[in-house]
C-alpha cells in the first residue's frame, strides 16, 4: 500500500528559503540605513546649532549684534557649497524620491551610488545652514541608494533591487519618525505602488530595524507629542471633511509655488552654481523678521499645535512665507525634501482653521491640536501622495484612535481633490515633466522605458528605389513577405511599398516602371530611440506587416523593421514580469 509523501517538495524548500533569504537583506540594509539616518539627523541639529539656525541657539546667541550677519551669510554660504556639490552630479541636480520612484517603476533597480553621496552632502549642507527644506526627501534617497547599493554587491536580480531599495526607504522613515508601520507602508504606497507578498517580509524587517534602532536602542524622540486632544463632538466631523477639502488647495498652492519658483529660476540671468547663494541671502533677510521659516522648522510644527503660541494673523503670515520660502530654497536650487515644510505649512493652516471656528464656537469643540493634526495630513498627503502613511503617522505618534479618526476625515477629501487638481503628488509631476507618466499604470511605465532596439529585425526585403515593379513583386512574393522597404545608395530610407498595390500595378501593365512611384504614404516610421509603447501606438494607426526603424527623422538612416509579434511579446513579457513580482513568485 502507498502512502502520501507529506515532506515539503523542493521547490517549496527553495522558495522559503528565497523568503528568507529577502527577509535577511531587508533587515541588513534596515538597520544600516537606519543608523545612517540617525547620524544625518544628528548632524543637521548639530551645524543648527552651530550655525545659529536653531531658536535656543540664536537665543543664546552673544553679541546679538553680529545675528544680523551671521542670519543673512550662513544660509547664503551653504548655497554656495551646495551650488559647487552639485556641479559633480551628472543631472546638476539633487537627486530625489522622484529618482527613487522612476528606477523602481522601470524596473531599472540602480540608482548611482556617487550621486546617491552627492545629493545626501547637499541636503546635509542645505539643512544645516538654515534653507527651508525637509530631511525626509534626502534620508528616503539616502536609504534607497544605499539599498541599491547593498543589493548590487551582492550581485541581486532587479527584483532583489527592487525590494532593498523599498527596505531602505522603509528603514529610514520608520527611523526618522519613530512610526514603523508608516515606514512600512510608505515603500509600498510610494516606491513600489503595489503590495507583493515576496517583497513584504524584507520591507517590514526593515522597518522594524529602523524602530528598534530609533527607539528602543537610541532613545530617539518623536517628531511631536500630543496629550489633550479632547472629545470632537459629532459637527466638527463635518468641518474636518472641509479642513481636507481646503488641505488639497493649499497643498495644490504649494505644488505650483515650487515647481513655479524652479521654472522662475531657470529664466533668470544668474548660473546655476550661484543660484542658492542667491536663494540663501534673500531666505536670511526674510528670517530677521520672521525666523520661524528658517530650517525644517520642527519648533514651529511643535508649537502650532499649543493653542495661544501663535495669534490668527502670526500664523497666516508664517504660512505664507513659509511656502514662498520653500519654493525659493527648492526652486533655486538648494538640496532637500518637500515633506517637512509641507507638514509645518498644514499644521499652520490647521491651527488657522482651528482659531477661526474656536472664535466662531466660542471654544466649544476639539483642542487646536486636533484642528492641526487634520491640517497637516490634509495638505501632505496630497503633496507625496501617500493617505494611508499619513494616517499612520498621526496614529503611531499619538497612540490617539480619535484623533486618528479626526485626521481620516480630513484624507478622505484631501487626496481626490488633489488627484483632480494636480495629480497623485508632486513627485508623479516631476517624473511626468521627466517623460515618465504613471497615470496610466506601472507595465505603461515601464514599456515606455523599453527601447524597441533590442526587438529590431533584418528579416525584411530592402529594394532600391529604382527596381522595377516586376523584380520587385518577384523578390517579395519568394521571401514571403508582404512589404519591401526602399533605401537607396546611401541607406536613406525612401518609403514602403506592399506586395498587394504593386502586383495590382503590374496587371495593369506597368511591371517595368520603378517601384518609388508606389510608396505607400500613410507608413508610420520609428528613430532608434523610440520605446515598445510608441511603436505599439504606430501600429493602432495602419494596418501593415512592421514599421520601418531609422537611426532618427533627420538622417533617416535605415536600420531593420520590427514586427507586430515582437512587440507583442515584449508586453507579455513586461506583463508576466509583473505578475510574479507581485504575486511572490519572480
Amino acid at each position: 500500500m502507498a502512502y502520501l509523501d507529506d515532506s515539503p517538495s523542493p521547490h517549496v524548500m527553495g522558495s522559503i528559503s528565497s523568503v528568507l533569504l529577502l527577509a535577511l537583506l531587508g533587515a541588513a540594509v534596515g538597520g544600516v540605513a537606519s543608523l545612517l539616518s540617525l547620524g544625518f539627523v544628528w548632524v543637521v541639529h548639530w551645524l543648527n546649532d552651530v550655525f545659529l539656525i536653531s531658536p535656543r541657539s540664536r537665543m543664546l546667541f552673544r553679541p546679538a549684534d553680529w545675528l544680523m550677519v551671521v542670519t543673512i551669510a550662513v544660509p547664503a554660504v551653504g548655497g554656495l557649497i551646495v551650488g559647487v556639490l552639485h556641479r559633480f552630479i551628472p543631472e546638476r541636480r539633487p537627486h530625489s524620491p522622484a529618482d527613487v520612484i522612476t528606477a523602481v517603476q522601470t524596473r531599472r533597480g540602480r540608482l548611482p551610488a556617487r550621486a546617491g553621496i552627492l545629493s545626501a552632502c547637499s541636503g546635509l549642507v542645505s539643512l544645516g545652514c538654515g534653507a527651508s527644506v525637509g530631511q525626509y526627501g534626502p534620508l528616503v534617497h539616502m536609504g534607497a541608494s544605499f539599498g541599491s547599493l547593498f543589493a548590487r554587491f551582492l550581485q541581486a536580480g532587479r527584483s532583489a533591487d527592487n525590494i532593498a531599495i523599498a527596505a531602505g526607504v522603509a528603514a529610514v522613515i520608520a527611523t526618522a519618525f519613530n512610526a514603523p508601520l508608516a515606514g512600512i507602508v510608505f515603500a509600498h504606497e510610494v516606491v513600489l505602488r503595489h503590495y507583493a507578498l515576496r517583497a513584504f517580509a524584507p520591507v517590514a524587517a526593515a522597518g522594524i530595524m529602523g524602530h528598534v534602532l530609533a527607539d528602543a536602542v537610541l532613545e530617539r524622540d518623536a517628531l511631536f507629542h500630543v496629550a489633550e486632544t479632547g472629545v470632537p463632538h459629532v459637527w466638527e466631523f463635518g468641518a474636518f471633511l472641509v479642513i481636507g477639502a481646503l488641505g488639497a488647495v493649499v497643498a495644490g498652492a504649494y505644488i505650483h509655488a515650487i515647481l513655479g519658483a524652479g521654472r522662475l529660476a531657470r529664466r533668470l540671468p544668474v548660473p546655476a552654481l550661484v543660484r542658492p547663494a542667491v536663494a540663501g541671502a534673500a531666505l536670511g533677510v526674510a528670517a530677521l523678521w520672521v525666523p520661524d521659516i528658517l530650517g525644517m522648522g520642527q519648533e514651529t510644527l511643535r508649537l502650532a499645535t499649543i493653542a495661544g503660541a501663535f495669534s490668527g494673523p502670526e500664523l497666516v503670515l508664517v504660512l505664507v512665507l513659509k511656502v514662498l520660502a520653500t519654493a525659493l530654497c527648492i526652486g533655486m536650487g538648494f538640496g532637500g525634501g518637500v515633506f517637512s515644510p509641507a507638514l509645518v505649512v498644514g499644521t499652520l493652516f490647521g491651527a488657522l482653521c482651528g482659531t477661526v471656528i474656536g472664535l466662531v464656537t466660542d471654544g466649544q469643540g476639539a483642542t487646536l491640536a486636533v484642528y492641526a493634526i487634520c491640517g497637516m495630513v490634509a495638505v501632505t498627503a496630497p503633496v507625496i501622495g501617500a493617505p494611508i502613511t499619513s494616517l499612520l503617522i498621526v496614529f503611531e505618534l499619538t497612540g490617539n484612535y480619535v484623533l486618528a479618526m479626526a485626521a481620516m476625515a480630513s484624507i478622505a477629501l484631501a487626496n481626490p481633490i488633489g488627484a483632480q487638481l494636480f495629480g497623485r503628488s508632486l513627485f508623479d509631476i516631476q517624473m511626468r515633466n521627466n517623460g515618465l507618466d504613471l497615470s496610466a499604470g506601472r507595465s505603461r511605465a515601464m514599456l515606455q522605458d523599453l527601447g524597441i532596439a533590442p526587438h529590431l529585425s533584418h528579416h525584411c526585403v530592402v529594394l532600391a528605389p529604382e527596381t522595377p515593379l516586376a523584380e520587385a513583386v518577384t523578390r517579395m512574393s519568394h521571401a514571403g513577405h508582404g512589404e519591401g522597404y526602399l533605401v537607396d545608395g546611401g541607406q536613406r530610407y525612401c518609403g514602403t511599398v506592399t506586395l498587394a498595390r504593386l502586383t495590382a500595378a503590374s496587371e495593369d501593365g506597368a511591371a517595368e516602371r520603378p517601384v518609388r512611384e508606389y510608396i505607400d504614404p500613410d507608413r508610420p516610421l520609428l528613430p532608434r530611440d523610440a520605446s515598445v509603447w510608441d511603436a505599439m501606438g504606430e501600429l493602432q494607426q495602419f494596418a501593415g506587416e512592421a514599421i520601418a526603424v531609422v537611426e532618427d527623422t533627420a538622417s533617416r538612416r535605415f536600420l531593420g523593421v520590427i514586427y507586430e509579434a515582437a512587440l507583442t511579446r515584449a508586453y507579455m513579457e513586461k506583463t508576466e514580469e509583473l505578475r510574479r513580482e507581485e504575486h511572490g513568485s519572480g
